[in-house]
């Protein structure tokens, strides 16, 4: 009787223990950067950031954590306060992912716009402090605009996205480059159609009385749509995070 009994507890702990060892562990995936990225009051509904519609993909296993802002760049969120509480609550096998841009361009704001040299200077540190905490950087390319100019599609980014190419490379970094892809479903669309995308909003709407026309920020269709390339990029790079998507 007694064996019985201490045959059946250790199987009990041996069932404990091996609930433990296999147990996964949580993942956090952070989100920097952006307004075309951040989460969005109600009063600007229906704009929506592309990182507002991430979570969806993944498995319970994983948390988004957005915290991108409104009319930030690699130089302001530093400046702000707004890394350093990531750095200090990151994981090993966390991610952060990394997407500016829009912003870094203003070089008449002093504050915010920085020089291309500066702009790399910037997304190295990003990539460097979160791999000392042994997590993972991703660097996404800017979104494209929806800008036309007598009909013809224009680039309104310089040379921002190629600097985040270039790091991307040189330091063996994950790139999703956002700015071809979201050109790629943006010029399929056609020049008025792709207006489904933004945030086009009729007169007479609670949040925008004379209604709106931005071709920068997302309608809800596209910050999904936005988010769904985003899942394509991490497909992709094969990296570990793919796992975690749901099927």
């Amino acid at each position: 009787m007694k064996s019985n009994i201490l045959k059946g507890l250790l199987f009990a702990s041996v069932l404990l223990l091996a609930s433990f060892i296999y147990r996964k562990e949580k993942i956090t995936v952070y989100l920097i950067g952006d307004s075309t990225v951040a989460n969005k009051s109600p009063k600007a509904a229906p704009e929506t950031g592309w990182g507002m519609e991430l979570g969806a993909f993944f498995n319970s296993n994983v948390t988004v954590d957005n915290r991108a802002l409104n009319g930030r760049s690699t130089k302001s969120f530093i400046n702000e306060n707004k890394w350093q509480p990531i750095v200090d609550n990151l994981k090993a096998g966390d991610y952060v992912f990394i997407e500016f841009g829009h912003n870094d361009e203003k070089i008449d704001k002093p504050g915010v716009g920085t020089t291309l040299d500066e702009f790399k200077s910037y997304l190295v540190k990003y990539v460097n402090e979160t791999r000392a905490k042994n997590a993972n950087p991703v660097l996404l390319t800017p979104v494209m605009r929806r800008s036309y100019k007598n009909g013809v599609f224009t680039d309104s980014h310089l040379g921002y996205p190629d600097v985040t190419r270039r790091v991307a490379d040189s330091l063996k970094v994950p790139l999703i480059d956002m700015h071809r892809k979201s050109e790629k479903v943006i010029l399929s669309l056609g020049e008025e159609k792709a207006k489904t995308l933004f945030n086009y909003v009729d007169s007479g709407h609670i949040n925008y009385p004379k209604g709106k026309k931005d071709d920068t920020h997302f309608s809800p269709y596209g910050a999904k749509t936005m988010a769904g390339l985003v899942v394509e990029g991490i497909k992709e790079t094969k990296i570990a995070l793919a796992k975690e998507l749901k099927k």
